[in-house]
């Protein structure tokens, strides 16, 4: 099982992501929690992204391992890097950033006991909030540290897949290189290069933010049943910032530099989130997802 790739025709792989997200849709119980129906949508289509990544990957002389570990166990989407790369020396993590990423993720722990002990269950907003921010500083910045950690350890080049967002200093900066790097090099491979070679690079961009948009809407606003077409909207505000920054005018306000292009970027991300994740979502979905941990700790 040394080339499993060879053996697979590259012109195939959308058929996971393609079919999995309706068959979630088609038969989930309906008596199931909202929330259930969001991670078995969100990992659905992760699962068809993953894939169709795998199945358009040569990758020569590869142990099976390497295959497995990268569909299981590392949630990136740059499969030729992770299955044929090799770390460099100065990419080895230290003791520094091994400590890092552990503190990262004991912080989320401490922010979702926080949201469920101090924030009183009637404030739902502010509940859904805290709760958000701990579920991603649980997963995004520490335990996806904690596994890039482990595979450079191993001489295998998964970068991390957030790199300081609340650096950038550019919309530009935040979506391309700073934020979720594994649907970046998914946009871009299988969106953005395509498009941009036969309609241009403002088209290739427009389509990797409607994309991302659709995705959200799927995965958010569907098991809330509310707030459709909000985390489309969202991401449309990107694209359209991504362009001004790099108009004339633009460039002329510094917008994608510096201490101004820092502030534009926390500006369009942050301020317009809550269409992201709107109030149903946060009332349907991740509220009742959060008193389950109520309900457990009760049982037990």
């Amino acid at each position: 099982m040394s080339n499993l790739n060879s053996l697979l025709p590259l012109g195939r792989g959308w058929a996971p992501l393609v079919l999995l997200p309706p068959a979630v849709l088609l038969l989930a119980p309906r008596d199931w929690p909202r929330w259930a129906l969001m991670w078995s949508l969100a990992i659905a289509i992760y699962a068809g992204c993953k894939w169709l990544t795998w199945r358009r990957t040569r990758a020569g002389n590869v142990p099976w391992w390497r295959h497995v570990a990268y569909l299981l166990a590392w949630p990136g989407m740059d499969a030729k890097a992770f299955l044929t790369g090799t770390a460099d020396a100065d990419a080895q993590p230290t003791a520094r950033e091994w400590l890092l990423a552990g503190a990262k993720l004991v912080a989320g722990c401490a922010v979702l006991a926080a949201a469920k002990t101090w924030v009183p269950a009637r404030h739902e907003p502010l509940l859904g909030w805290t709760g958000l921010v701990g579920l991603v500083l649980v997963f995004h910045f520490g335990g996806f540290h904690l596994l890039s950690c482990f595979w450079r350890q191993l001489g295998i080049p998964a970068r991390p897949l957030m790199r300081w967002p609340l650096a950038a200093t550019s919309v530009s900066d935040f979506w391309g290189r700073r934020w979720n790097t594994a649907f970046r090099d998914l946009a871009f491979r299988f969106l953005f290069r395509p498009l941009a070679g036969r309609l241009g690079t403002t088209w290739g961009a427009a389509a990797g933010f409607l994309f991302s948009g659709l995705v959200h809407d799927v995965v958010i606003s569907v098991p809330a049943g509310g707030g459709y077409g909000w985390p489309t909207l969202f991401f449309a505000l990107q694209g359209a910032a991504m362009l001004a920054e790099r108009s004339r005018l633009g460039k002329s306000l510094g917008l994608g530099r510096g201490w101004r292009g820092w502030a534009f970027a926390m500006l369009v991300v942050a301020g317009p989130a809550f269409g992201l994740f709107h109030p149903p979502f946060i009332r349907n979905v991740v509220v009742p997802f959060l008193n389950v941990f109520d309900a457990g700790g009760s049982a037990s």
